[in-house]
């Protein structure tokens, strides 16, 4: 403890041992937590530089600022080359130059805070505190080592503070804690200031240094504020969005909040969560964080030798841990999403195939670096208009147009069957599957939580029996199409080719291609809802739901024009390619329940449009449903020339 701290006579000595022992612990921390530390701190302090007018308003905090940003720059360029390098030094360089034109505090702290955030994605560093900090403890540390300067309640009047140049920060200043974050500060408490009497206190522990971290982020936050908070977090279903992790909470600011919340309450919601961080354990651990801790125990029991137990776990670390945040990661940054999803299942695959420990450590630390992104993009932030319009038209077109084939091929082939009773079954099906997916919805949102299991497992076994089922109707339909074959059977056959029980399968058919593409959109709107910009959001699945309606007229249409042998072949192909892609997409869905083995097929890419993905159990599964088709389309074209 820095007990001389209590010695005026020896103030002077303590000053100087101060600055050294800063200088000591900058030296040594790696080149990416000192710039990301110095960016925190242009984000802050920028504002005491230049005004909103792009005036100085101090001529030496304003040199300051600009050391700073060269120092940062200086930090980025000794990095370990890596492909995101090249880019952090053209914004370092962008941010160098706002700061000389006497940018607007506002664009600079977008501009730090935007580097900060890709420096981390790039060259990760633990950046939430492995345990839940603990309130009373943080008080009792910053009473021994902190309150003689910065005072017992944070305003910089501590019985040293006037003796110091400059002054220890006042955390109490509201314009100040508004828009630094707890990682900032706990990197503070870690490595100190250079230049400054504020030493590194490195000695302590990580759980006491983000006790403290804790502490003094939140002297500006009244017990009123935190009392208010509390009650936004329990009822205002957007707080757990907001801030879902410890990690968002130590990352986030303030500012942030009051950017989704208004001013009063997010500066009360931040008061409540960092006076009662224990609010997120009590909700339930973050997803994220269960990911890393079954990651990190899949990596112990591998390097035990224990090969089931560690497939085990990392099969816990996606479904436990991220497929409960991947729907809404997926409404913020789906390349993201699959990223993670792909590095997961890679992951997987390499205990299966017993790759040395070294391996698949190297692919832990970047499947870590994703999950840092993807918390970064799940944290404080409420989603514009444009994204929001954007996200919910694409999920909805995306989702629904595989439904929306099948469904048209089977309304087309009754019309021009003739048989426009049976379409009472397919609309049927599709009615009762919407039906269906908002009573989901309703479940998902107010009795039960979703498991990542139980969706996969819905996706998978519902692609693979569709796909079954279009088989099945494709290989028939082929052999509709060749020669005279659909005028004999319209001759010998149609009185009994659509009984009650056939109509039923086409019910039946019609309702599971629906209710799979339903269950998955509602789980995607809503964590889009949970972002705000309903509006934009109605407005994105409005315009989804026109361009749904224009494809389903214009096939309808066209077909309706088609001779009758041209129809079944068309439809035939087409259907035959839905059952390949439901194959792969329902295996691959399969293989994140775990119920099949995954093993990388090197040099197959991801194109989850066709449901290619690179493991040979679904190439193999998609391989088997393509030759099943041509032997069957074959057969069928064969007795259909026998027939004519």
């Amino acid at each position: 403890m820095f007990q001389h701290l209590k010695l005026c006579a020896a103030l002077a000595a303590a000053i100087l041992l101060f600055s050294s022992a800063s200088v000591r612990a900058a030296d040594s921390a790696p080149p990416a937590q000192i710039a990301w530390r110095l960016l925190d701190y242009l984000a802050v302090d920028y504002a005491g530089a230049v005004d909103d007018g792009g005036r100085i308003k101090s001529d030496s905090e304003f040199s300051e600022m600009n050391e700073f940003s060269e120092n940062v720059h200086q930090r980025l360029e000794s990095l370990a080359d890596s492909p995101a390098k090249a880019d952090l030094l053209t914004q370092s360089e962008a941010l160098k130059t706002a700061i000389a034109g006497k940018a607007v505090p506002a664009e600079i702290a977008n501009r730090a805070h935007k580097l900060a955030a890709d420096l981390l994605a790039a060259y990760p560093t633990p950046v939430a505190p492995a345990a839940v900090p603990d309130p009373a403890h943080g008080a009792r540390l910053f009473k021994e080592n902190c309150a003689s300067c910065h005072g017992e309640t944070g305003k910089s009047d501590g019985p040293l503070a006037k003796t110091l140049d400059p002054p220890p920060i006042a955390f109490a200043d509201m314009s100040r804690a508004r828009r630094r974050s707890l990682f900032g500060l706990y990197q503070v408490i870690g490595q100190g200031v250079e230049d400054t009497p504020m030493p590194s206190f490195a000695q302590l522990s990580d759980e006491d240094r983000w006790a403290l971290a804790f502490q003094a982020g939140s002297f500006a936050f009244t017990e009123e504020m935190a009392k208010q908070g509390e009650k936004i977090w329990r009822e205002d279903p957007r707080a757990r969005n907001a801030v879902p992790s410890l990690q968002a909470l130590t990352q986030g600011t303030a500012e942030q909040l009051e950017a989704i919340f208004g001013a009063d309450q997010g500066q009360a919601l931040m008061a409540y969560l960092r006076r009662h961080p224990e609010a997120l354990a009590a909700g339930g651990a973050s997803s994220l964080k269960v990911a890393r801790a079954r990651l990190a125990e899949s990596l112990q029991a591998y390097g035990a030798g224990e090969k089931s137990r560690a497939a085990d776990l990392a099969l816990a670390a996606y479904l436990d841990g991220f497929e409960p945040v991947e729907p809404a990661l997926t409404a913020h940054d789906e390349a993201l999403m699959r990223r993670v999803e792909s590095a997961m299942s890679g992951l997987r695959g390499s205990i299966n195939q017993g790759l040395p420990i070294d391996q698949l450590q190297d692919q832990a630390e970047r499947i870590s670096a994703l999950l840092d992104a993807a918390e970064r993009a799940l944290g404080p932030g409420e989603a514009s208009p444009g994204a929001s319009f954007a996200g919910a038209s694409a999920i909805l077109l995306r989702e629904g147009l595989e439904a929306l084939l099948i469904v048209v091929a089977m309304i087309a082939f009754l019309r021009k069957a003739g048989r426009s009773e049976a379409l009472t079954y397919v609309h049927g099906g599709w009615v009762v599957a919407l039906l269906a997916g908002g009573g989901t919805w309703a479940v998902a949102t107010w009795l039960i939580a979703i498991s990542g299991a139980s969706r996969e497992l819905t996706e998978g076994f519902g692609s693979l029996v569709a796909a079954l089922v279009l088989i099945s109707v494709g290989v028939w339909m082929h052999g509709k199409s060749k020669g005279d074959a659909w005028s004999a059977y319209i001759r010998e056959q149609m009185s009994h080719a659509l009984s009650k029980r056939s109509s039923w399968f086409l019910f039946l058919l019609a309702f599971i291609v629906v209710y799979r593409e339903v269950f998955e959109t509602i789980l995607f709107y809503a964590a889009l809802w949970s972002q705000g910009a309903h509006l934009a959001i109605v407005g994105g699945a409005a315009s989804a739901i026109v361009g749904l309606l224009l494809i389903a007229w214009l096939l309808l249409r066209y077909s309706a024009r088609l001779p009758i042998g041209k129809f079944f072949s068309y439809s035939s192909l087409l259907i035959a390619v839905l059952a390949v892609v439901l194959t792969g997409k329902g295996l691959a869905a399969l293989q994140e329940t775990g119920l099949v083995d995954i093993r990388p097929a090197a040099g197959v890419p991801r194109f989850e449009v066709l449901g290619l993905f690179p493991t040979w159990e679904t190439v193999v599964g998609q391989v088997v449903v393509l030759a099943v088709l041509i032997i069957g389309f074959r057969a069928t074209g064969r007795a259909a020339k026998t027939e004519s």
